[in-house]
């Protein structure tokens, strides 16, 4: 005799998101697995008098996301500080961390609120498109240090104070200026002696990864591969799994500063439980768009001609050839990188390696060349050349991008500034390189965390020839990012015998305007059978 189901889901319009996508009325769940998958009558019958029943009123059910690129903790933190992304110029975001000082000032005298920080701002949404500056940040606090991170994290401004105390720590070179005095903003390396001054301790990292984790679930998130640097977040995400207070699946992705800690430990890709796993190492190549400091092969719209092809007629250098700084810059430059790659792979250890502009790509995907292991990752590639596409569909790399990027791909968009048309339009190539056979998955960067809106990007691009079905961005967010972690025979589709992770939506995708996607409510958020975020009636 079958056991019964310990919840079904009934009266649902249930995708599978397999090749083809299915649909079916309900899903039955025993053990934390899937054990059925049909129709109401079907799935009913696996119901016992214990089972949780579930009457989904013809709402949608679908794998639940996993976010192939994040930074949990810091959507944690954001949520404990000054949340910028709302601003709407520096004047409004000057007055949010304002009244975060002061909020933090009623709080009395604690060590982790020594600092006014402030998350997410986004200078290209603002009529007054600048950085914020010193001079702005020193009228939030002129005894406290200030601290604004760009939404991009590889730019943030700071107020005198912080300047004063961190700088001595600072590469000069990412250290902007204007006529030989520091502006207050700092790209780059120089954020490092930001990140080492501010890291939360244990107990406020709990925390943080507690309300983001909520965050994440609220989202239909199931499951994320959580970028990790010097940070307190590996030891709490295996402490709240050992006390069953994880309510996702968490794969670490661990910056390259580890790499030898992580070899002599024994680590390796896919180590752990079933809610906290080793993943890959993660390094750099190059920097933003934002900052200007993502490597292209030609020069930036603004160091080119006119119509921002990139087509360089003597702006730059003036002799017709552009410096480096017209055309980005290396964050970790290519024989460095090399040596990197190797000694992961040799270590059988996914590498994951951030690369935003074509030339970083290239790189990248010559030191994979190299190397002998399975799946690495090409973090972003926003730009990419014809000949990339190529390569990227010929190779196992996985292309981990995040389709929320094209919120600056807009006409008259931060994209138009810092690439020209042309480039902004071909940026994010998701059409080409899931039609030409490369294996894509969707992240978020935390910019924002939310699934649905990088669903919406992807299939309203700005090019139409880059748009995705409706299908097809839910499978790069699903079984996309399950793949890209070696997880593609647990997670990532609606079957039998596969991990009960699940999303309830309110509505469907696939009937609902493309520009409403991001509006669609997650009513129930399913991981492991347990249902940890519930909205339903």
């Amino acid at each position: 005799m079958t056991a019964a189901a310990d919840l079904v889901l009934t009266n649902a319009e249930v995708h599978t998101l397999t090749t083809p996508d299915e649909t079916a009325e309900g899903v039955a769940v025993r053990d934390g697995r899937i054990v059925g998958v049909g129709t109401t009558r079907d799935i009913e019958h696996l119901a016992g008098i214990e089972t949780t029943v579930r009457d989904c009123d013809g709402r949608v059910v679908l794998p639940g996301f996993i976010d192939a690129h994040t930074h949990l903790p810091m959507v944690g933190r954001r949520l404990g500080n000054a949340d910028l992304a709302a601003a709407d110029s520096p004047d409004d975001a000057v007055d949010r961390l304002s009244a975060h000082a002061a909020e933090t000032d009623a709080d009395g005298p604690r060590a982790d609120r020594e600092w006014v920080l402030g998350f997410g701002y986004d200078e290209s949404a603002w009529d007054d498109d600048r950085y914020l500056t010193a001079d702005d940040l020193d009228a939030v606090s002129d005894g406290r240090p200030v601290a604004a991170v760009r939404e991009d994290m590889h730019l943030a401004s700071l107020n005198s104070i912080a300047l004063g105390r961190l700088r001595p720590d600072m590469p000069e070179a990412d250290i902007q200026t204007s006529g030989g005095d520091p502006t207050g903003v700092v790209v780059e390396d120089a954020l490092d002696a930001l990140w080492d001054a501010v890291e939360p301790d244990r107990a406020a990292m709990r925390r943080a990864v507690h309300a983001a984790q909520d965050r994440a679930n609220e989202l239909g998130v199931v499951g994320v591969h959580d970028m990790v640097r010097q940070s307190e977040a590996p030891a709490i995400y295996r402490e709240l799994d050992r006390v069953g207070e994880l309510s996702l699946r968490v794969r670490l992705n661990y910056w390259a500063d580890h790499l030898d800690a992580v070899r002599e430990l024994g680590l390796r890709t896919n180590h752990g439980s079933d809610r906290v796993q080793s993943g890959a190492i993660k390094t750099y190549t190059d920097g933003s768009l934002g900052g200007r400091t993502a490597k292209l092969s030609e020069p930036y719209a603004e160091d080119g001609d006119e119509s921002g092809d990139g087509n360089d007629d003597g702006a730059g250098a003036g002799d017709g050839e552009s410096s480096d700084g017209d055309r980005g810059q290396w964050v970790v430059n290519p024989e460095e990188l090399r040596d990197i790659v190797a000694r992961a792979d040799d270590a059988d250890l996914q590498v994951a390696v951030h690369a935003i502009g074509d030339e970083a790509v290239r790189e990248t995907l010559d030191a994979f060349d190299a190397a002998d292991g399975e799946r690495h990752r090409v973090e972003h590639a926003e730009v990419l050349t014809d000949d990339l596409v190529a390569r990227l569909a010929e190779s196992d790399v996985v292309a981990s991008m995040q389709p929320n990027f094209l919120k600056w791909a807009r006409e008259g968009g931060l994209y138009a500034d810092r690439l020209g048309d042309e480039r902004r339009l071909a940026s994010n190539r998701f059409a080409e390189l899931l039609s030409s056979g490369a294996d894509l998955a969707f992240g978020s960067d935390c910019m924002p965390l939310d699934p649905l809106f990088g669903i919406q990007q992807a299939v309203t691009a700005p090019d139409d020839r880059q748009r995705l079905s409706v299908t097809e961005a839910l499978r790069a967010y699903t079984r996309g990012a399950a793949s890209a972690g070696f997880d593609e025979d647990r997670l990532g589709t609606v079957e039998t015998g596969k991990l009960a992770d699940l999303v309830v939506l309110d509505q469907s995708p696939w009937a609902v305007d493309p520009e409403a996607i991001a509006d669609i409510d997650v009513r129930a958020t399913v991981v492991g059978g347990t249902v940890v975020f519930d909205r339903c009636p």
